[in-house]
């Protein structure tokens, strides 16, 4: 088991003052996209993510460049940073923290774990037990961590980024329908085109890119960030397209489970992160499409039928797009 808290990025206080939202996910941006080239979609996706308040569950076989996605977007931000290797031998406690017995003092002591960090990347999710997977669910829904009896309030923002295998690979445990759920998008990196991959091998030549990365912001300009994205303004036809979105996958034929209540809260605030990200300070029905792939793909189930038929839940998800009518644009 490695478990880490290694200092990914310090907690040194950048610049004060009002926050360039535009500036600084253009830095964010072209920061990350340096290390994880040729993947622009899956940056500005993560960067959604990230000012949404949600968490961000990157899948897809290994060796291109998950945890890479990962660290390069904890480098740009200047804040404290959790690193925990899942592994079958992981316990929950070595996730949020233990009590310990201080004998001098006749008292219990809490150490905390590695999710009492601003950004916590967990690798390969899907490597632990069922049982470690769960100790996060109040960790993410709830921001805070409740051990023997006391809880404990995270910090501020908290930000998830978790990698996986696919399922089909060996030494992996499907993560439940209740833990996927808090992830608000989900994300493949996917291969590179053969340009890019040269241009990988070049740019290694000169050390690791991770090394060049320099923080954009800190914790408390990620927080003004997500202030700004949660106030930008989404029409009522916006709002009813969302729903309809997500009601569609509730009445598919080749669907078990559609996506709940909360999928339309996190569609909405994902959509509105990327307008923010556009440069708008309106959602658009075009910022819906974006990213209802991402928001809702993971958290459907197929029914046994359009598996053995060859259908993804991400095939189901886009003809809910073509099928759901699309508002007419209004301010």
């Amino acid at each position: 088991m490695l478990h880490e808290n290694a200092p990914l990025s310090t907690t040194a206080t950048l610049s004060p003052g009002p926050v360039d939202l535009a500036g600084v996910v253009d830095r964010i941006h072209a920061e990350v996209s340096a290390v994880v080239v040729g993947q622009s979609d899956v940056v500005t996706t993560a960067l959604a993510v990230l000012l949404a308040r949600g968490h961000l569950l990157v899948e897809d076989v290994p060796g291109v460049g998950k945890t890479t996605l990962a660290k390069a977007i904890a480098r740009t931000v200047s804040a404290d940073v959790g690193r925990v290797q899942f592994t079958p031998d992981l316990l929950p406690s070595d996730l949020t923290g233990v009590s310990v017995y201080r004998a001098e003092r006749h008292e219990f002591e809490f150490r905390p774990g590695p999710v009492f960090a601003h950004i916590v990347i967990a690798d390969e999710i899907n490597r632990a037990s069922p049982k470690t997977q769960s100790a996060l669910l109040e960790c993410m829904a709830e921001q805070q961590v409740t051990v023997d009896g006391t809880t404990y309030p995270l910090p501020r923002p908290f930000f998830v980024v978790a990698t996986q295998n696919p399922v089909e690979m060996e030494g992996t445990y499907a993560l439940p329908e209740a833990q996927r759920d808090r992830f608000m998008a989900r994300v493949a990196v996917g291969y590179p085109d053969s340009a890019t991959e040269v241009s990988m091998l070049d740019d290694r030549d000169s050390g690791d890119p991770l090394e060049r990365i320099t923080p954009v912001t800190d914790a408390h300009g990620i927080e003004a960030l997500r202030d700004r994205v949660a106030s930008l303004y989404a029409s009522a036809a916006v709002k009813q397209y969302v729903v309809d979105l997500v009601s569609g996958t509730r009445t598919r034929d080749d669907l078990r489970l559609g996506a709940s209540p909360r999928a339309s809260l996190q569609l909405l605030a994902a959509a509105r992160a990327h307008a923010a990200i556009s440069g708008r300070d309106h959602v658009l029905p075009d910022d819906v499409q974006k990213m209802t792939s991402h928001v809702l793909a993971h958290r459907v189930v197929l029914r046994t039928e359009a598996r053995l038929d060859g259908r993804s839940t991400d095939d189901v998800i886009l003809d809910v797009l073509r099928t759901t009518p699309v508002p007419a644009h209004r301010r």
